[in-house]
């Protein structure tokens, strides 16, 4: 971990909401120490109370990262606090979806260097995947500094320019609850088949789990591996036909599910 820096310079963490805290637990887990961070939240948990981290106090006046945690409808009250830090040597790394890298710029200083990272909510179990990209006063260091931090909760990648990042939420971003929904759909049939409806969440729960366990650590890719289950005319076929169906299955209702989720990306960032 690349926390030379902050545990130097220290770091400021502007909200501290689901994802916040799920990407501080992550910090305080591989080792950086409470008392390099100072987090500014209007709402604080016990959970963040017992932390040990400076909690709104004064922060330092030139912190190694800045790392905006707050909900994108919040970002325009909240930004002006961090001002003064900008055009300067801070880091500000933004969560807030539909709030670009000009924007950010406008508060921050045309000589800020910042970078946009979209991560998802299984962060808060170490599983989340962040997508990040920088303006071009980011250097190579401050990107791997970036990476390292998210790194904490989850794998990381590069996008090649800040358009893909809608895409990104959509996918992944929003993904989760795709699949939480997933979830809920499977149990429901299974009720419906005349399962007790405790009994079939937990049967979908659990094959939502292992079938993700199971992608994560094969080689194989995900079509290989739905044809691992599926046996020639047997029951797992009958149903891929339905989920399958290039009118009604599922690919049609999970673009037009995605593509909804980029046009409200693209429409928050306006």
């Amino acid at each position: 971990m690349q926390f030379n820096q902050i545990a130097t310079s220290g770091m400021v963490l502007l909200g501290c909401g689901k994802m916040g805290s799920a990407m501080l637990g992550g910090w305080l887990e591989q080792g950086l120490a409470p008392e390099c961070i100072y987090v500014t939240e209007p709402h604080p948990s016990e959970w963040l109370r017992a932390t040990g981290v400076h909690l709104n106090t004064a922060l330092p006046q030139a912190p190694a990262v800045a790392l905006l945690a707050v909900k994108p409808q919040m970002m325009g009250a909240a930004l002006p606090s961090l001002q003064a830090l900008g055009n300067g040597k801070t880091l500000f790394i933004s969560i807030a979806a539909g709030t670009s890298l000009a924007r950010l710029a406008e508060t921050l200083g045309t000589n800020t260097p910042i970078i946009r990272a979209m991560p998802n909510t299984p962060a808060a179990v170490g599983c989340g995947i962040s997508a990040l990209v920088g303006n071009p006063q980011v250097s190579l260091g401050d990107m791997a500094l970036a990476e390292s931090l998210l790194a904490a909760v989850g794998e990381t990648v590069r996008l090649e320019e800040e358009a893909q990042i809608d895409a990104v939420t959509a996918l992944s971003g929003s993904g989760p609850a795709y699949v939480f929904h997933l979830i809920e759909a499977m149990a429901e049939a299974g009720t419906q088949l005349g399962l007790a409806p405790d009994l079939s969440m937990r049967l979908a729960r659990a094959t939502v789990i292992g079938a993700g366990q199971l992608a994560a650590g094969s080689p194989e890719t995900a079509a290989q591996l739905r044809e691992n289950v599926t046996s020639p005319k047997g029951t797992t076929e009958a149903a891929l036909r339905v989920l399958m169906n290039a009118d009604s299955g599922l690919p049609p209702l999970l673009r037009s599910a995605i593509t909804a989720a980029h046009a409200r990306a693209r429409e928050l960032a306006q």
